[in-house]
């Protein structure tokens, strides 16, 4: 394992992306899966927002935005999935190079911008997987639409999911969308939350909804944002995205790449944030994301409030050894 993960590193970082979950399908496929993920964990189900989580380690949206992946990483052991950032149409995100690997701080920078085939694609892998743990779809909007067209992106993306996901984030928070982050104040959070909320009263089954948070925001900033999530039906948060803050890293030729950092540098961040909610507002359930790379980082999220636990580059930088790691 350790000879591949060298091997990988080699090439540049989208290409030994789709290499790596193009052959975990094939893995997948041949059934031979428990080469990779061979052990079964202990029971650790645990009920959140009316879904049951076999366990609380879920991989985060951005690995497997098309849902191109949903049984193959689902085979591995995770308690639950997200797929996306998905978009209305399709998009081809940022020019390349978009993703820098930082081997020696456990740290990604990427400004991809919500590349991904669009959301009528991502719904037809829904309707065919055969994963039955819970999986949850990121909404985004589209980089050229704008103010009220954005909401309306968020809207058609979330009605079209809707009955296809066992529940829905929204995603305010990349910095690798222009503007996007605009949406963590006060008009424009009610406006895009209220908007939601309308369409979600359509549906007959009530499902989560969580609000993908920024760790960039200031304190009166988090105090709107919970105040929306209080006066709509947002069952949690994530905490959180990705980063601009790139004084965290200690290599700083990386300092002028622009996008978020993500990896064990923002988990103090993203940590503290989740205390900071938590302190402002005990009852709202959170998803802790970011950092996370141990035991030790997923046992300190759930210490500071986290229900759930997400991951995502330190299953890009370690594999799936990771997963037994956290779990055992």
């Amino acid at each position: 394992m350790n000879l591949i993960f060298f091997i990988l590193r080699l090439f540049s970082p989208e290409f030994a992306h789709t290499i790596s979950l193009n052959s975990l399908k094939i893995i997948h496929r041949l059934g031979l899966i428990r080469l990779l993920a061979s052990k079964t964990y202990p029971d650790d189900s645990h009920t959140f927002n009316n879904l049951m989580f076999k366990n609380r380690l879920g991989i985060a949206a951005g690995l497997d935005k098309n849902g191109d992946f949903i049984d193959s990483l689902g085979a591995l052991g995770f308690g639950f999935i997200e797929v996306g950032t998905i978009t209305p149409l399709a998009q081809e995100g940022n020019p390349k190079p978009r993703i820098f690997r930082v081997f020696k701080e456990n740290a990604i920078i990427n400004r991809l911008g919500f590349n991904n085939k669009g959301v009528d694609y991502l719904v037809n892998k829904l309707k065919t997987r055969n994963y039955k743990g819970v999986v949850g779809v990121n909404i985004g909007a589209n980089k050229e639409s704008k103010g009220n067209k954005r909401i309306a992106d968020y809207v058609e993306c979330f009605s079209k999911v809707y009955e296809f996901s066992d529940y829905i984030t929204i995603n305010i928070s990349s910095p690798n969308t222009p503007d996007l982050r605009d949406l963590h104040n006060k008009k424009n959070i009610f406006e895009l939350l209220r908007s939601l909320d309308n369409q979600k009263k359509s549906f007959d089954v009530n499902k989560p909804v969580f609000l993908k948070i920024s760790p960039d925001e200031s304190s009166e900033t988090l105090k709107i944002i919970i105040s929306a999530v209080q006066e709509f039906s947002i069952s949690g948060l994530i905490v959180s995205n990705t980063t601009i803050d790139k004084s965290l890293l200690k290599d700083t030729s990386f300092i002028n790449e622009s996008g978020g950092l993500s990896g064990e540098p923002i988990f103090n961040k993203s940590t503290q944030l989740i205390s900071q909610i938590k302190e402002i507002d005990s009852s709202i359930p959170i998803v802790g994301v970011g950092g996370v790379i141990d035991k030790n980082g997923f046992i300190k999220k759930l210490d500071a409030g986290a229900d759930l636990i997400q991951i995502y580059t330190g299953f890009i930088l370690k594999g799936p050894n990771i997963i037994s790691e956290l779990l055992d």
